[in-house]
This record gives structure tokens, C-alpha cells and sequence, in this order.
């Protein structure tokens, strides 16, 4: 903890908690007819705060902070959303100082979880502030999206593997389904879990979102054809067939721009603590 007398623990408490807030009661306000104007609320004289609770204040920079998030929600700003919100913020700040008053505030735990929100509320901070100056550009969202597309193909396909662990036992399985063995039967002895209850299916999969051996083999093969050597990945050794092929549906730049924009924020993220950690002393 810092040395500011745990910045009045009860308030970072509250204060953490306040801009958490996703309390049922708050959810299901009924929603403010939408104006081209906005709301319309009224200010009060102590225009800085909402309300004193035992002489502590509770500021309306607090309240928006609520507020901003459950409009995030889809909770329109109204008078009575902030009502809602203040009385929720009085009944925290009242429990914050009975805490405080039992000395629950300077316990190990309690200000283990006071750090812990602390460095959460700042990352958060930090992160926006790093995305307000440094944006993720259009260009490169059509960038990833281009790159994502050209991997995955154009078409999907459906397929069953066998997954082992040396090529002598894969050989031995390609045997088999040359004699007419069925590829369901003989996954009853695949590593991979996941698809062997399955008879070895892997369903509808573009081939880039296999590991590159395994794509590159299920690219060659043909429908109903079966692989007649061994395909060695990371994994282990593979024999796979090949049921069916169809034309890959791939979703539109807006549908998935979103989810696009995040994998890039993570990734600028990961740089970001790659950049801190060469600088720090982490022993």
C-alpha cells in the first residue's frame, strides 16, 4: 500500500465498489425516453456533491461514474436512474464506515483486495489513456481482417482424424482402413480426446485453423480419400479422411470488426508489458 493512510481505506473500498456497481436494481431502471438533446436533470445547489454521509462527501463525479457505465449497459441516463445510484452510493458509504469503525479496513485480506482494486482501477486508467493517444487504426483492422481471411481459405471442411503416438502406429491404421476398416472404430484409440468419443470427427474447419502439417495435408486430400502416409505435428503422428468439402462462409469486415479491434488491443497490450518489464527490476 502507499503511504497516503490508505487513501481513507473505507473510500478506496467504496469507491472501487461504485465504479463496479452492476446491482440488479440499477439494471432493470426503467429506460428515459431518448431525446435529440439528452436528458434534461435538474442540478442541485451543491452542484460538487450528491450527498454527506456522517460529514463525508459523496461527489457527483462518483455518480456519472455509474451512470457512464450503465448507459454502457443500455440503461438510459434518467432522474430516477441517479436517484437510484446515489441512495445505492449512501448505503455503501455508510457499511464502508461501519467497517472502518470495526477495523475490518486494516485487515491483511481487506487490504490485499484495496490493492488489488487499486492496480485494477489504474491499469484500466492506464490502458485508456494509451489507446486514446495510440487508436487502433481502420487500416489496420482491414489489415488483420485481409490477413485472418487469406489464412483460413475458401473453403471449410469436414473431416475425421486418428491421433497416435508414433508413426508405426499410424502406418498400422492407414493398414487397416485400406482393408476396409472403419476411421470410427479405429479413433477408439486416438490421443485426442476431444474428438475421439466422436469417432474422430472434427467437424466444419477451415485448414488454417489447423496446426500447417495437418493443413497442408487435408488441403490435398480428396473427398472420401484418406491420408496414405502418416502426417507428423506437435502433437504427434496423424491419419486423417477426409468426409466432405463446401465454400467457406467468412463473415463481413463490420460483423467481426469488433472482436478484430480486441485481438489487436491485446496485442499492443502484451507489448506494452513486454516494454515495462525491460525496464523494471523483477527479482
Amino acid at each position: 500500500m502507499t503511504s497516503r493512510r490508505p487513501l481513507k481505506t473505507a473510500r478506496l473500498l467504496v469507491t472501487a465498489l461504485a465504479i463496479a456497481l452492476t446491482a440488479p436494481a440499477l439494471a432493470q431502471a426503467p429506460k428515459a425516453p431518448q431525446s435529440s438533446q439528452g436528458p434534461v436533470l435538474p442540478i442541485p445547489a451543491g452542484a460538487n456533491r450528491v450527498a454527506t454521509v456522517n460529514g463525508k462527501v459523496i461527489p457527483r463525479t462518483r455518480v456519472d461514474a455509474v451512470v457512464k457505465q450503465q448507459a454502457a449497459r443500455g440503461i438510459a441516463d434518467s432522474e430516477q436512474l441517479r436517484k437510484a445510484v446515489i441512495d445505492r452510493l449512501i448505503n455503501f458509504e455508510l457499511v464502508a464506515q461501519e467497517a472502518d469503525r470495526r477495523g475490518l479496513a486494516r485487515t491483511a485480506d481487506v487490504q490485499m483486495q484495496i490493492e488489488v482494486a487499486r492496480q485494477q482501477v489504474l491499469f484500466e486508467a492506464y490502458m485508456q489513456d494509451y489507446f486514446k493517444a495510440k487508436p487502433i487504426s481502420e487500416a489496420s483492422l482491414r489489415a488483420e481482417y485481409d490477413k485472418v481471411r487469406q489464412q483460413r481459405g475458401d473453403r471449410e471442411f469436414k473431416a475425421r482424424h486418428v491421433l497416435v503416438e508414433s508413426e508405426s502406429e499410424a502406418r498400422n491404421i492407414i493398414d487397416q482402413l485400406g482393408k476396409g476398416g472403419k476411421i470410427e472404430e479405429l479413433a477408439k484409440q486416438s490421443k485426442d480426446g476431444g474428438s475421439r468419443e466422436r469417432g474422430g470427427d472434427l467437424g466444419w474447419q477451415a485448414a488454417g485453423t489447423f496446426v500447417k502439417p495437418f493443413a497442408d495435408a487435408l488441403s490435398k486430400l480428396e473427398k472420401g480419400k484418406f491420408t496414405t502416409q502418416p502426417v507428423q505435428s506437435p502433437f504427434g503422428w496423424h491419419v486423417i479422411l477426409l468426409e466432405d468439402v463446401r465454400t467457406l462462409q467468412f463473415p463481413g469486415f463490420d460483423q467481426v470488426k469488433p472482436q478484430i479491434q480486441s485481438v489487436l488491443q491485446e496485442q499492443e497490450i502484451q507489448k506494452v508489458f513486454a516494454d515495462l518489464r525491460a525496464k523494471a527490476k523483477i527479482e
